[in-house]
């Protein structure tokens, strides 16, 4: 499918580009929880990679495409480095917003700041380093076509 199954529902469930970078909207599920009806710590990650995920996709990054080796070669993207504050739980049917912004590109690597918020409380805040890897395991420039996509200009 040439759109990766994106379409006008696709686009909604990808969330949105805005003027700092990217926004998408989760709801917590119990299988998110621990017995207490609050989420599982290592369940924010999962969150927060859904929505770095779904701004790669809307930014033109898919990863299937990365993976078949449509710019040359096979390339993944990594985490190298994590830092996550947390500031306040979010629970069972909370409406979650993911925000995502690029603070910087540099070689191969990208430097992203995330928030997960329930309404306007900031839950979860996050400074991820991520990298671009060829097939064999060493670090890959970052594409300048994919510069524009990740520095937003005044999006709305």
């Amino acid at each position: 499918m040439d759109d990766h199954g994106e379409s006008a529902l696709g686009a909604g469930l990808s969330g949105v580009l805005t003027e700092f970078g990217h926004r998408l909207m989760a709801r917590v599920y119990y299988a998110d929880t621990d017995f207490s009806g609050v989420v599982y710590h290592a369940r924010y990650l999962e969150f927060l990679e859904r929505g770095r995920s779904d701004y790669l996709r809307l930014a033109g990054v898919h990863h299937t495409e990365l993976l078949d080796g449509k710019h040359g070669e096979r390339i993944v993207w990594v985490v190298r480095r994590m830092e996550i504050h947390f500031r306040s739980p979010a629970r069972m049917d909370d409406i979650l917003t993911i925000d995502t912004r690029t603070e910087d590109i540099s070689g191969a690597r990208i430097f992203m700041a995330q928030q997960l918020k329930r309404g306007g409380e900031v839950l979860v805040e996050a400074k991820v380093e991520a990298a671009i890897i060829g097939e064999n395991g060493r670090p890959r420039r970052f594409p300048k076509e994919w510069v524009a996509a990740f520095i937003p200009t005044g999006r709305s």
